[in-house]
């Protein structure tokens, strides 16, 4: 993401998911309508038929190793392959790609992965280990967005057909983060020739803005990080599915323009469009509403320096018992769901829908009464200027302002800017926060941040040594391997943040794609929304 560094914050690792900077309506030339001018094979692999996408652009580069913005992460997913990947857009279980296979060690400090023979670059030559080293070692020493990806992690040739990875310490995780498209592996022959190197003084970032130099079902044909990027198919690709599409143009719109733009054909895809915009569009255009994966909440601030009310836990708990879960959902919109857990849905360890807060009006008030604090008053901040999936933070914050009233808690709304706001957020200075936090990558332990003494945790003051029991059960997982005792210790997990802990998951916002009636096999995906090549045409 635009604002996403190697040891970036919460909400500057999310800031960039969100259509804020967004440029003019653009009146590129698209393709005629439903995208299937002609169905002769075309130059570039595939058939004729372009395939038109509208985006709101979050994009600064297509080197992937530098590659963090959410529009990156699609065209990166187009262009390079990488040793893992996804199915579909299930993300709980790591699939081949490049490597045909992948094993981890009992410890979890070292991963082993079998490279596939027969895949190949764009340029019909084939892809080696050498190409996995350097192309690894590239993105963790370039020391750019995505670097802190592969922080503390080795790289090295076992033999012709092996990479072995090595972490320092305990890593469950690697297997989910190898599929991110800032892995995607390069032609390290082709990159070196024009000034690639494993380190800063790396020049390679100007040659990828113009030619790829990946194994991916498409090339890159023209970038510009502010009107639109161009792909055509790549005629040598290995894979066994071919693109259908022999031209992918994603095009760099506005949400209102996105919708006009579907609906009289003139794109096939629209990715960016609010909930309310999705309930009128055209007869005939296929809407695909799926939660997302930002998880919005509250932040209840633990240090008695900041606040004596939210410090108190019977404050913490009338406020937990207090929100209105389905009134929030109403204003979310339809697709949207309650979050049951700071873990979002469709990850490993996510608790079920079951398992969440219910409102309990009689409960809070007698939290309250037992918490000493005599008429409570509290402050929430939040970013007064950002949106999330379309949607404005301010109806939930007066929403929130309203449900809290009821059980005895003034709440005075503080929006602002989200520098501001997101200056106290940083440091610790919140009463009561409502952000939001999306996946660094589809692992649970990226939500071991919300533990004491971690990221978010020190974020709402709660420093380590907290909750030891809970801080403790936090240090298990993130060493243990293996899926099923994983995911009952994050289950374990949340139910303590639940019960006790300072934070109050509200929702996971819906994700509205609008493709025309033509395009098939179109799937949200959390981390790189979706798979150009994977889509279809009637």
């Amino acid at each position: 993401m635009a604002t996403r560094s190697r040891r970036r914050t919460a909400w500057q690792t999310r800031a960039a998911l969100l259509p804020v900077l967004l440029a003019g309506a653009l009146s590129l030339a698209a393709c005629s309508s439903g995208g299937t001018s002609s169905s002769a094979p075309s130059q570039g692999g595939g058939t004729g038929k372009t395939l038109v996408m509208d985006a709101s652009f979050t994009l600064k580069t297509a080197d992937p190793g530098r590659n963090y913005e959410p529009t990156g992460l699609i065209v990166g997913k187009a262009l390079y392959d990488t040793l893992l990947t996804f199915e579909g857009s299930d993300v709980t279980k790591p699939v081949p790609s490049l490597a045909e296979s992948y094993e981890q060690s009992p410890d979890g400090k070292k991963l082993t992965l079998k490279l596939r023979q027969g895949a190949t670059f764009s340029d019909g030559s084939p892809v080696t280990a050498d190409d996995v080293v350097f192309s690894l070692d590239r993105v963790r020493d370039l020391k750019g967005n995505p670097s802190f990806l592969l922080d503390g992690v080795e790289v090295a040739k076992t033999d012709e057909t092996t990479v072995t990875l090595t972490s320092k310490t305990a890593n469950p995780a690697l297997p989910f983060i190898l599929p991110n498209p800032a892995l995607g592996i390069l032609n390290s022959k082709l990159v070196k020739e024009h000034g690639g190197t494993a380190d800063t003084s790396d020049k390679a970032e100007d040659y990828l803005n113009g030619a790829s130099a990946g194994s991916g079902p498409y090339e890159l044909e023209s970038f510009n990080t502010s009107t639109q990027v161009v792909l055509k198919a790549n005629p040598k690709y290995w894979g066994t599915k071919k693109p259908v599409y022999g031209k992918v143009v994603i095009r760099n719109v506005e949400s209102a323009t996105q919708k006009l733009n579907v609906q009289r054909g003139d794109s096939q895809v629209a990715l960016d469009l609010s909930g309310d915009q999705v309930k009128s569009v055209a007869a005939g255009l296929q809407t695909t509403k799926t939660a997302s994966a930002n998880v919005v909440f509250l932040l209840a601030g633990q240090d008695p320096a900041v606040s004596k009310v939210t410090s108190n836990p019977k404050i913490v708990e009338a406020i937990r018992k207090g929100v209105d879960y389905q009134g929030l959902l109403e204003l979310a919109g339809e697709g949207s769901v309650q979050a049951p857990g700071v873990i979002p849905t469709m990850l490993l360890g996510a608790l079920p829908a079951g398992d969440a807060v219910a409102r309990d009006v009689a409960g809070a008030k007698a939290a309250v009464a037992a918490s000493g604090v005599n008429a409570p008053t509290v402050k929430l901040e939040y970013p007064s200027d950002l949106t999330l999936q379309g949607l404005s933070f301010q109806p939930f914050a007066e929403r929130i302002q309203a449900n809290l009233k009821e059980v005895g808690i003034t709440v005075e709304l503080t929006p602002a800017p989200v520098a501001t706001a997101l200056d106290n957020y940083r440091n610790g200075k919140e009463e009561l926060g409502l952000w939001y936090w999306g996946p660094d990558y589809p692992d649970p332990t990226d939500y071991l941040a919300f533990l004491p003494g971690k990221t978010v945790g020190l974020r709402a003051g709660w420093k380590a040594g907290a909750d030891k029991d809970l801080e403790a059960l936090g240090d298990k997982a993130a060493a243990t391997i293996g899926d099923d005792t994983r995911k009952q210790l994050y289950t374990d997990i949340q139910h303590k943040l639940n019960e006790s802990g300072p934070f109050v998951p509200l929702i996971q916002p819906s994700q509205n794609i609008v493709t025309a009636a033509s395009v098939t096999g179109l799937q949200f995906h959390p981390v790189w929304t979706v798979d150009v090549a994977a889509l279809g045409a009637k």
